[in-house]
């Protein structure tokens, strides 16, 4: 379990860093031409190919890798709510990089998340080992196509204003990559022809990709909090559910109430995370743009 932990953490560092990479990169990248539609495609790409966001791409790669190895050695619920403390890690990185300012409020928050996941750490227990019905393998699959394609529609349909819807959407999309890897055939022991029929390891590729572009539509359109602790909510809870219900995940004996406990303050905190950073970025947006607002 040690080492399933210690990748978690690698995991919440780097995803924590590259989101504030991130998010600085698509502050550099021109949307003017995105308007109330939200940004384009083009615009998107462009925020991808800034100097900050390569960094960022480089270091999502390292937190991939730890999220690999934790979803296959520890329980999703611990692993999956290990990671969404990337939060605190992007948070802090933003006031260096973002100049966003972080209040008492908000270090509670961020006290509270931290909290949890020692709580969590104490009281997980061993990974699930429940036989995992065939059709799982193609209800990620679908569900993930899905998900995909309702982000997509969100980001058409509110423009501007998507950052939460797709945050969120990308963090689901993330936690179903979780349960992918968590279930795919033919990695212990590898093979490429297990592997090559397996649906769940196509659902690797495309929830992974999926989450990518839609998390860097909310980065370019919210507050980097905002649509970093609105990802952390849908690769926390969908997950950790999924793993509990369906793979045999499980607490210490007796410890069962404190886990829910946790888990539950770990992401009420990550939402009280959101909802500060997102106040704090509507209202010096508001600041910003009220001498313009004649044109």
């Amino acid at each position: 379990m040690l080492i399933g932990v210690v990748a978690a953490l690698l995991a919440c560092f780097g995803y924590g860093t590259a989101s504030a990479l991130q998010g600085y990169g698509a502050r550099e990248a021109t949307t003017a031409d995105a308007g109330d539609r939200g940004p384009s495609l083009r615009s998107t790409i462009s925020a991808a190919l800034t100097p900050a966001f390569i960094a960022g791409m480089a270091l999502d790669v390292i937190g991939f890798a730890g999220s690999l190895v934790s979803a296959r050695l520890i329980p999703l619920f611990l692993s999956q709510t290990i990671m969404s403390a990337n939060l605190v890690v992007t948070a802090a990185l933003g006031t260096v990089l973002l100049g966003v300012r972080l209040h008492r409020r908000d270090w509670l928050a961020i006290g509270g998340v931290l909290l949890s996941l020692c709580v969590l750490a104490a009281t997980a227990g061993p990974l699930g080992d429940t036989v995992v019905a065939p059709s799982l393998h193609w209800d990620v699959l679908v569900a993930s196509i899905v998900v995909l394609i309702a982000g997509i529609g969100f980001v058409r349909v509110l423009g501007a204003r998507s950052a939460i819807p797709a945050g969120l959407s990308a963090g689901i999309l993330f936690g179903a990559m979780a349960i992918a890897v968590r279930i795919t055939d033919g990695i212990d022991p590898l093979s490429f022809p297990v592997l090559l029929r397996d649906p769940a390891a196509y659902t690797v590729v495309l929830a992974g990709a999926g989450g990518f572009y839609l998390f860097t539509v909310a980065l370019q359109v919210g507050s980097v909090n905002g649509a970093a602790a609105a990802l952390v909510v849908g690769e926390t809870v969908v997950p950790g559910v999924v793993g509990i219900l369906l793979l045999g995940d499980t607490a210490r004996p007796g410890m069962g109430w404190l886990v829910a406990l946790a888990f539950i303050g770990a992401v009420v905190s990550a939402v009280a995370v959101a909802a500060f950073g997102a106040a704090e970025h509507a209202q010096s947006s508001g600041t910003e743009t009220a001498p313009s607002t004649s044109r």
